[in-house]
């Protein structure tokens, strides 16, 4: 059963803005870690941002400055706010929560008990 589902794709201008959003169909305290992956084609998987339960967040070096991310633990929703969109942040654009002890946004630590959205497409072109 999925969890997560996120909107909030398009296809924008660069310099454009876009804002991802991610509902859950349960208590999102429930989970400790909350972030956004993407995966561009030809590209790994890569951590874009990451939120924990006290409200501490984690960027990519990428992404710093453009993103943010944030959540709402009354309406079960998690957020990305895309400012100054590049061409190279076009790709498919994940929601995942898990219930590590320690959050972060490396995609080497992924493990299957991470709980993932089906995707959202950002392209961003000219």
């Amino acid at each position: 059963q999925l969890q997560l589902v996120e909107s909030g794709g398009g296809s924008v201008y660069p310099g454009g803005s876009l804002i991802l959003s991610c509902a859950a169909t349960r208590n999102i305290s429930t989970w400790s870690c909350m972030g956004w992956f993407r995966l561009a084609p030809g590209k790994s998987l890569e951590g874009v941002a990451g939120i924990n339960n006290t409200g501490h967040t984690t960027y990519a070096d990428s992404v710093k400055g453009r993103f943010t991310i944030s959540k709402d633990k009354v309406k079960n929703m998690l957020f990305l706010k895309m400012n100054s969109l590049k061409s190279e942040d076009s790709a498919m654009y994940y929601c995942e929560a898990d219930s590590r002890g320690a959050c972060s946004i490396s995609a080497s630590e992924i493990t299957e008990d991470f709980d993932w959205g089906q995707g959202t497409e950002v392209i961003v072109s000219s």
